[in-house]
């Protein structure tokens, strides 16, 4: 028996897709985002390693995606698609570039330069801050990338202030034999370039998929975190978490639902005030009238905002332990029997039961002694008015003689809280000397003056001669002794 084998005709082969036109591409120590043309005929695979053409010049990057037309198949995506991740991921601040090309699938020569070019990093590092050093610089060497190409040294620094770094650079053109270009960075670009893993046990997000980094505000920490501890709440770069940015709209969401505090709901079991809430379980803690405190879901709150209770004295409370003050708790009657108060008209007389004439109060009596200390009541003693001591004293001063032949006489005295004038220069009138011819010398030298009887002092001869004798000054408005 002969057994003939029939051989199946096999299928025919499906066509290969043909080659993407563009290629979304990463490349560069700062993961830059570009979609280049490609001249590669045949169809590569997503994360290949590409020679890139791009504005720095040749360097290795490597594939994200496709852009096709339709984006049916699994690897590839619309260009709208696309866009409207640049949009939400920071729009224009968005490191994307157009401006480049794909040579090539990089070979394994390509990644051998590739690689010996980074192993050479340390030295340039090293030399370069050695440089800065040198130049008494203020900024700090973080990074420095080296391309394919060898186009160009790229060195990445940080600095809180700007630099003139122009010599610097000529002397570092000299050492490596290269072109120069400085990049001044932030604290978080640093991260970007030199962290690797974060708290969760991830890589940075910084490093691995962000590309803007927008500052985070302390009030997202506060309500996703429940410390402030900055060990916990702070990244690599010493900011806070971007992480933090991620879950902060959900958070405002679920946190608008909750109803503020100090306000009134109504349950099932009754009214209660709102004393906190919870937003991610969505609990709000409830105190009810009867001093009953639990936690209630959101679900079994059946209204909000509901009317606050008065308080009998009129007012409206505003919170749950808001009481009646102690000053209206006190009775018209308890309120008599204190008295009026001490700023009012009848505070200095008190008015008995019997509706008798008012009889002045012990405050009464001693009120000019108000405001003085203690030392002026103990002098002026129980009863005295305040000006009493004052007055005694003018009279002493008044009594007492200052000079021979003017006791009795009454000394003009300031009244109290009486500013004294000062003496105005232009009143005081100048004294001038008494001149006498010389023949009235010579027959006055052994005359003595007689002392007259309205002088206060009396006049004492003088043992000095006549001619060194100078005549006493007179005043001429005042009016002259009769000798």
């Amino acid at each position: 028996m002969v057994l003939s084998l029939e051989i199946m005709p096999l299928e025919a082969k499906a066509p290969e897709p043909p080659a993407p036109k563009t290629i979304v591409v990463r490349y560069g120590y700062l993961k830059l985002i570009g979609e280049f043309p490609s001249d590669i005929a045949t169809k590569v695979g997503c994360g290949s390693k590409l020679v890139l053409r791009t504005l720095r010049g040749t360097e290795i990057g490597e594939m994200l995606t496709t852009v096709c037309g339709n984006g049916g198949c699994n690897k590839s995506i619309t260009r709208d698609k696309m866009l409207e991740y640049i949009k939400h991921s920071g729009g224009r601040n968005f490191p994307f570039s157009d401006s480049g090309r794909v040579l090539r699938v990089a070979t394994a020569q390509d990644m051998a330069v590739q690689k010996r070019l980074d192993e050479r990093r340390s030295d340039y590092l090293s030399k370069s801050r050695e440089l800065v050093a040198r130049h008494k610089l203020a900024m700090k060497i973080v990074e420095v990338e080296q391309l394919l190409g060898q186009e160009r040294l790229i060195f990445y620094f940080i600095s809180e202030h700007r630099v003139d770094f122009r010599t610097l650079v000529r002397d570092m053109a000299h050492e490596f034999h290269s072109r120069i270009e400085l990049t001044q960075v932030g604290a978080r670009d640093e991260a970007r370039l030199v962290a690797d893993y974060e708290k969760c046990g991830q890589h940075c997000c910084c490093k691995q998929f962000l590309k803007v980094l927008t500052p985070i505000a302390m009030r997202s920490a506060k309500i996703q975190k429940g410390t402030l501890d900055p060990a916990k709440i702070s990244g690599r770069c010493g900011r806070l978490m971007c992480c933090l940015r991620y879950e902060d709209q959900t958070y405002e969401d679920l946190r608008k639902r909750l109803p503020s505090r100090n306000t009134r709901v109504r349950t099932e079991k009754g009214e209660a005030w709102v004393l906190e809430g919870q937003i991610l379980t969505q609990l709000v803690m409830l105190q009810f009238d009867d001093g009953e405190r639990a936690a209630v879901p959101m679900e079994e709150i059946q209204a909000f905002n509901l009317p606050k209770p008065k308080l009998p004295n009129g007012r409206t409370m505003q919170t749950a332990f808001d009481t009646i003050p102690e000053e209206s708790r006190t009775t018209g009657r308890e309120k008599d029997a204190a008295g009026p108060a001490p700023g009012s008209a009848n505070a200095g007389s008190t008015t008995g039961k019997s509706g008798g004439p008012p009889r002045p109060s012990p405050s009464a009596t001693s009120g000019n002694q108000a405001g003085l200390s203690a030392p002026q009541r103990n002098r002026l003693g129980p009863g005295k008015p305040a000006g009493a001591d004052r007055a005694n004293r003018n009279s002493e001063l008044t009594a007492a003689p200052d000079r021979p032949g003017q006791a009795g006489q009454p000394r003009p005295s300031v009244a109290p809280n009486q500013a004294i004038q000062p003496v105005q220069r232009d009143t005081v009138k100048s004294i001038v000397p008494l001149a006498m011819p010389r023949s009235d010398r010579s027959s006055k030298t052994e005359a003595h003056p007689q002392p007259s009887q309205n002088s206060p002092l009396p006049i004492t001869p003088s043992n000095q001669p006549v001619q060194d004798q100078k005549p006493a000054p007179v005043d001429p408005d005042l009016p002259q002794s009769q000798g």
